[in-house]
């Protein structure tokens, strides 16, 4: 993934925010997204919207469509949006909430990723931990929450569910090691 600065962030995820509006199922959902949208986009400070587009459009991620009345608009490239997806899909990964109570059951994510892949290898082990797995193996990671969805897509963006594998377990060998690590000795887990 690119290293995006603050303004490319908000400029990526507002235009592929506008993609969703066309996927809204119901005016309700098509006015939430829209206002959501511009809060964001009125947070983008002016003097580096600019360079912040032309940025983007080197890049490739973006493209300026003219039209005969002297208009223009911005449009996400394929590579954009996919670069808009993961954003927006890691910027919601990371501050999901834990439910009260657990469901009893393990997540737990291995992967054997090539080295020639080594990118999305490190970017799966950073989310992971920030997402509070807890690291079983140098490719096995283990947590109670229900984040399947979240690590399936991110394979899918990457192009990498050949080499990442989602399992759910309702027991493990050393769990009373792992009820403690993430309820404590003192809180109930279920």
């Amino acid at each position: 993934m690119y290293k995006f600065g603050p303004v490319q962030k908000k400029i990526l995820v507002a235009l592929l925010g506008g993609v969703a509006l066309g996927l809204s199922s119901s005016p309700r959902q098509y006015y939430s997204r829209l206002s959501k949208i511009g809060k964001e986009w009125k947070k983008i400070d002016q003097s580096n919207l600019k360079r912040s587009i032309g940025r983007l459009a080197m890049e490739k991620l973006l493209e300026e469509k003219h039209f005969s009345d002297g208009s223009f608009k911005l449009v996400l490239t394929e590579q954009g949006k996919r670069q808009a997806k993961m954003l927006d899909l890691l910027g919601g990964s990371i501050s999901f909430k834990n439910k009260k109570k657990w469901d009893g059951k393990w997540r737990i994510v291995a992967f054997d990723i090539p080295e020639k892949d080594r990118i999305f290898r490190d970017i799966l082990r950073r989310h992971l931990r920030e997402m509070k797995f807890y690291k079983l193996q140098n490719s096995v990671f283990l947590a109670p929450f229900q984040v399947e969805k979240i690590i399936l897509e991110l394979s899918r963006l990457y192009q990498a569910e050949k080499y990442v594998r989602v399992i759910t377990a309702v027991s493990i060998d050393n769990e009373r090691f792992l009820k403690n690590h993430f309820f404590g000795k003192n809180r109930k887990s279920s």
